[in-house]
Order: C-alpha cells, then sequence, then structure tokens
C-alpha cells in the first residue's frame, strides 16, 4: 500500500511509503521524474514528488516544497515532536542503495545533488488539510515503472522517426533546388547554340 495525498497543484504527484520495507520497493521502482524527501539526520517517512515532465528541482514551486517538507517532518515520529528540523531532498536517481544497508536506508551517488531546507516548523494548518486528502492505495510498483519506461521508448523512438523524416525532406528540398539552379543555368541564352546562323561554304561539299 502507498499513502498519496492531494496537494495544492493537481499537476503533482506526492506519495510516501507505508513502512521501511515498502520504502525499500519506492527505493527501487522510483520513477527519474520523482524528487525524496526526507528528515536530515532522523528517522522519517520517505516521500516522494512526483514532477512534470522536463522538470528539474529547481522548478519546483514554493508552496508544492512547503507542503512536501511538512509532510516529511509530519511523519517522523521524532520530527514532529522538534521545534524545527531541516529537510533533505534529491532526485531519486541520486539513491544509491548497497546490499549491506537497512531496509530503508539510503546513500548518494551525488552529495551536490542534495539540497537542504531549514528550520521547517510545524503548520498545523497545512498538515490538517493535507490529512484529509491522505489516500491508500495497492499499487504494483515495478509495473507502473516498465510501463512508464515503455511509454518513454516509444516517445523517444516516434520523436526520433520524425526528425529523421524531417531530414530526408530537407535533403530532398535541397536536391530539387539544386536541380532547378543546374536547370535555369542550363537554359540560359548565352548557353544556348543554333544552326540557324551558321553559314556553310559551298567549297565543302567539293
Amino acid at each position: 500500500m502507498v499513502f498519496y495525498y492531494q496537494i495544492s497543484d493537481p499537476d503533482y504527484i506526492v506519495y510516501m511509503g507505508k513502512d521501511k520495507y515498502e520504502n525499500e520497493d519506492l527505493i527501487k521502482w522510483g520513477w527519474p521524474e520523482d524528487v525524496w524527501f526526507h528528515v536530515d539526520n532522523l528517522s522519517s517517512a520517505h516521500v516522494y514528488l512526483r514532477l512534470k515532465k522536463g522538470e528539474t528541482m529547481n522548478d519546483i514551486p514554493q508552496r508544492v516544497m512547503e507542503e512536501c517538507c511538512q509532510l516529511t517532518k509530519n511523519n517522523s515520529i521524532q520530527g514532529c515532536k522538534e521545534n524545527n528540523v531541516s529537510i533533505i531532498y534529491t532526485p531519486w536517481a541520486n539513491l544509491k542503495k548497497t546490499r549491506d544497508m537497512e531496509p530503508g536506508q539510503v546513500m548518494y551517488h551525488d552529495e551536490s545533488q542534495v539540497k537542504y531546507v531549514k528550520n521547517v516548523k510545524k503548520v498545523a494548518i497545512v498538515i490538517n488539510r493535507l490529512e484529509k486528502t491522505k489516500e491508500w492505495r495497492e499499487v504494483l510498483l515495478r509495473e507502473e515503472r516498465e510501463r512508464r519506461d515503455k511509454e518513454e521508448r516509444f516517445t523517444h523512438r516516434t520523436a526520433a522517426a520524425e526528425v529523421k523524416k524531417a531530414e530526408l525532406e530537407a535533403q530532398n528540398q535541397k536536391k530539387q533546388q539544386a536541380e532547378i539552379l543546374h536547370y535555369t543555368a542550363v537554359m540560359k541564352k548565352e548557353n544556348m547554340k543554333s544552326n540557324k546562323y551558321n553559314s556553310v561554304d559551298d567549297d565543302d561539299f567539293m
């Protein structure tokens, strides 16, 4: 089961795992569009924000960022009791998992891609609103990811085919224009020959 929340911007999806074991599946089958949130230096839920295609972490709207941080803090047993906490976030693809790690534990491939939101304090009105939207869903994470990848490959193949088609059309147009220019040059008056005014010496026939 995966928890889903309806945040202020319906164009974004926010979800988190039920427990540390489910977090393992989320780590394994996340999407390249996902951004991972966690309380810094404390145990907490793994909260994911799914960006729109083509977006990066720098494109996250401020209000959406605040809501993700509130959810992350509120779903930390210790963090929710603290006056303020720091929230870390990074692209899903930056999460690193090794066999010797405990369930739910992660490292990072590139520390420079890990960002921080400092001094996150509880905003009760935001938490109360988000909790009212909380929904449990039975999700086949692997199947969803494989379907997403299949659609992505189809999109890339279609785009590549369109580019190839456009290049071929451009080459044909260039070739046609070159043929027209060549034909025009050949048909110029100074390049044409005629026998109309050629004189013939009768002696040539003797």
